[in-house]
């Protein structure tokens, strides 16, 4: 943690604005360094769990690409160019719930803005970030967070997510892994 604000704290002090993605395996603790970074500099944080794939996006095709249960386009239009610009925008997150797009959040970037979730660095941004953090977990202890999530995402996270989630994760830069 102390090499990460090391990191931030340097970049802050040398560019007008600070773009972050922290990437990595379910379970190995993105959103909770997300939250935490939150805590310690005033930031916005996107989560990468806002852009997964509407129903008509969820074809064979799509499934087969490596990252490609992600709406990596619209995070990209939506959230990554707008934040380029440092104008406010509004963008809409996916609803797990209803599987639609739920009401716009609108959103003035700060000098730190935070990406997280897996597939936040997908080849598709090319080097939109100044800073990627890729976060790793052991198969066993991954396997007893999932167990400590809800029971009906148990199959779907063994069968279905992890193993795209994998396959994406051997495409990316693996340089900056960090245990968690």
């Amino acid at each position: 943690m102390d090499s990460i604000l090391e990191k931030i704290d340097t970049l802050l002090t040398e560019q007008d604005r600070i773009l972050i993605a922290i990437d990595g395996k379910c379970t190995s603790g993105k959103t909770t360094l997300a939250t935490k970074l939150a805590e310690i500099y005033d930031c916005n944080v996107f989560h990468m769990d806002d852009f997964f794939l509407r129903p008509e996006q969820r074809t064979p095709e799509r499934f087969a690409e490596i990252g490609g249960n992600v709406d990596y386009e619209r995070f990209q239009e939506e959230v990554l160019l707008p934040l380029k610009t440092g104008q406010p925008f509004s963008y809409r997150p996916f609803d797990c719930k209803s599987f639609t797009l739920a009401d716009p959040i609108n959103v003035t970037p700060k000098k730190l803005n935070i990406i997280e979730g897996t597939y936040s660095q997908h080849p598709y941004f090319g080097e939109a970030y100044d800073l990627k953090i890729l976060l790793d977990v052991d198969e066993e202890p991954q396997r007893q967070r999932i167990l400590n999530r809800p029971v009906h995402l148990h199959k779907q996270f063994f069968e279905e997510w992890i193993p795209m989630e994998n396959r994406y994760l051997d495409t990316i830069n693996k340089t900056h892994l960090t245990k968690a």
